[in-house]
């Protein structure tokens, strides 16, 4: 493959993921998670393997 193809193909397939993602679930802000929420009282979640368990 030339260079073309390749950028062409990364960048087509860099438009296709965020297309499918922007029609699959519409963004909510009110039902997102705080980004920061120190002394919250709020458990830690989500996919970090390092986090020991309670």
């Amino acid at each position: 493959m030339t260079r073309k193809a390749t950028a062409f193909t990364a960048i087509a397939g860099l438009l296709l993921l965020i297309g499918a993602d922007l029609i699959g679930a519409p963004l909510n802000p009110y039902q997102a998670p705080p980004a920061f929420a120190f002394g919250s009282g709020q458990v830690a979640s989500g996919g970090f393997c390092g986090a020991l368990p309670n």
